[in-house]
Formats: C-alpha cells, sequence, structure tokens
C-alpha cells in the first residue's frame, strides 16, 4: 500500500513539475510577443512604458497599451479557452477529433459575423460590438442545438460528431452566399472573419474573454474529479455515482460559452482546440487536475507562438493567426495519429 502511495505521489509530482515547466514556457512565449512588432521598439522601452501604466505618455505608452498588450492579451485568453473547450469536449464525447471546429461551432460564429457586416448591425455605432454579439449568439445557438439534437437521438458520441459536421458544413454554405451576394469590399471583410485576426483584439475584448475563462474554469475545476471519471468510461463514471448526462450537459454549455467568448471578437481559429488537448494529455495523463491547467497553458503558448510567426514572416503588418495555427496544426495532427497507430 506504501509503495502505490509513494508512487501516485511521485506521478503527481511530475505532473506538476509539467505544469510548472509550462508556465515558465508560457511566460517567454508571451514576454517575446510582447516584444515583437513592426515600430523595433527596445526591450529597454518597452519595459518602461510597462513600468508608467497605461497614463504614460509619448509613442511607446500608444504602442504598448493600446496596440501590443491588447492583442498579446486577447491572444492568452482566446487560446486559453480554446484549449480548455476542446479538451472537454473530447472528454465528454470521448473522441480524440472532437474540437470547436468540428463541432460547427466556429462556422456559426462566423455566420453571425456575417450577417451583421452585410446588415450593417451595430451596437452604440459601432459595427464591431454588433458583429461579435451576433457572433456569439449564433455560437451559443448551434451548441445548444448540437446538444438537444444529440440527446433526441440518444446522445451518443456519433451522433454529436455527425451532428457538428453537418452544422459546419451548413453554416458555411450559408456564409458562402452572403459573400456571394455581397459587393466586393463587403466580401472581403468578411472572408477575413474566418483567418482569426488579432488585429481586431481591444481591452473590451481582453475583458470578456478573461472572465469568461475565468468562470468556467472554476466551474470545469469543481468538475475536474468527475470529469477525470468519465475520461475512464462511461460505466465507470456510473458506477462511481457519477450523473453522466447531468455531467455532460453542463461541460457542454460551459464549453460553447468559451469558444462564444473566443471567436466572438478576432474570427474564427482552427486547430487549437484539437491540437492543444493531445499535448497536455502527453504530460497529464486524464487527471483533469492538471490536464486543464495544462490546456489553458498550452492553448495560450500556441495561439503566442503564432502570433510571433505572423508578425516575423510579414513586416509592417501581421498575417492572420488562424492562418499559422493551421499551418501548425496539420502536420502536428497528422504526426499524433502516427503516434496512435504505433
Amino acid at each position: 500500500m506504501t509503495e502505490k502511495s509513494n508512487g501516485y505521489a511521485g506521478l503527481n509530482r511530475r505532473r506538476m513539475m509539467a505544469v510548472l515547466i509550462s508556465a515558465f514556457a508560457f511566460a517567454l512565449a508571451l514576454g517575446f510577443d510582447l516584444a515583437a512588432g513592426s515600430s523595433n521598439m527596445a526591450f529597454a522601452d518597452l519595459l518602461k512604458a510597462l513600468a508608467a501604466g497605461p497614463n504614460g505618455e509619448g509613442v511607446a505608452k500608444v504602442v504598448v497599451w493600446d496596440i501590443r498588450l491588447p492583442m498579446t492579451l486577447t491572444c492568452v485568453f482566446v487560446g486559453a479557452s480554446l484549449g480548455v473547450a476542446g479538451l472537454q469536449l473530447q472528454t465528454i464525447t470521448n473522441n480524440p477529433l472532437a474540437s470547436p471546429y468540428t463541432f460547427g461551432i466556429t462556422a456559426s460564429a462566423s455566420f453571425g459575423a456575417a450577417i451583421s457586416i452585410t446588415t450593417g448591425f451595430a451596437i452604440a455605432g459601432q459595427l464591431w460590438l454588433g458583429t461579435s454579439l451576433l457572433a456569439f449568439l449564433f455560437a451559443l445557438l448551434v451548441s445548444v442545438c448540437i446538444y438537444y439534437m444529440g440527446k433526441f437521438r440518444g446522445m451518443s458520441t456519433m451522433t454529436l460528431i455527425l451532428t457538428g459536421i453537418m452544422m459546419n458544413f451548413f453554416f458555411t454554405a450559408l456564409q458562402q452566399f452572403l459573400q456571394y451576394r455581397a459587393s466586393p469590399e463587403i466580401a472581403q471583410i468578411i472572408s477575413g472573419w474566418r483567418f482569426g485576426n488579432l488585429a481586431r483584439s481591444t481591452w473590451t475584448s481582453v475583458a470578456v474573454s478573461a472572465a469568461f475563462l475565468l468562470v468556467c474554469s472554476i466551474a470545469l475545476m469543481r468538475r475536474s474529479w468527475r470529469l477525470t471519471a468519465l475520461s475512464a468510461g462511461e460505466e465507470k463514471a456510473e458506477s462511481l455515482g457519477v450523473n453522466v448526462e447531468r455531467l455532460r450537459f453542463s461541460v457542454f454549455v460551459i464549453s460553447a460559452v468559451l469558444i462564444s467568448g473566443a471567436v466572438s471578437f478576432i474570427g474564427t481559429v482552427a486547430f487549437v482546440g484539437l491540437v492543444v488537448p493531445h499535448c497536455a494529455r502527453l504530460l497529464s495523463g486524464d487527471d483533469q487536475r492538471f490536464l486543464l491547467p495544462l490546456s489553458m497553458l498550452f492553448g495560450g503558448m500556441l495561439m503566442l507562438l503564432s502570433s510571433i510567426v505572423s508578425k516575423l514572416l510579414s513586416a509592417g503588418s501581421m498575417l492572420p493567426v488562424g492562418i499559422i495555427t493551421s499551418i501548425v496544426g496539420v502536420p502536428f495532427l497528422f504526426i499524433l495519429i502516427l503516434r496512435k497507430r504505433d
């Protein structure tokens, strides 16, 4: 009994070490992303602007507090939200290919944004607020529809995935129809939404995505033991007293809120919610106490690295970060598939 206890304690220490090392790597990526940019600002000037705060003066204040910080923090919270949401979708469906993208939630958000852009729907005279609101509402609405359609057919994993794929094709087709009927200028704006552009970041996007991530992460941590039990199988979870149907519903709603808040401001970002959970599991296994924070860190780190690459590849401007995540995600997912076969 003592050997088992020591072995379990040692395993948890290794998992905690993995979280700490990942947090350190995440902090480095955050610092590099803040320092990267077309203004060629010296690192010392960056630190001075940060220390001076948002009430500082000069060009450095504008670059750091009005442009770089909102983009970097939005990048972090969006990546963490998508990583956690992808993890939980894979957990409750027991499907390694489940993600916000394959479920069609991001496609529905893009369609909501396309409606706002086409009709000129604005809030308080701000088109970007109307676009973000419609993207959020459509993502949330489709998430609820997917859940209840799955429940109607018995809530099987296959039903949920097929329903999500159907929603993906449906809303992609609707968005393409809007693009086809729109003027060239409007069609270009709609198309740009699908690329995940951090240039749309503001302090509002930081506050909203951070609030959603904080509240939803706390709710998921309270369910960490039940989610770990569910990872071992539905029958085993039920034998341990877990109400699987109630757990799936609550976690699906939480994941939907995370996805909606993440994509409503910067647009569609593919592969983060699919790849990140697999990376986190390599270090922590299925224990959600460690898997959840690792998914947050890896999601934020993947987005930060993609942001850095996009700045370096396009001097004087910034490539949409969604393009970079897709380029990185495809070969990485291919490697994971080959590892599974082995």
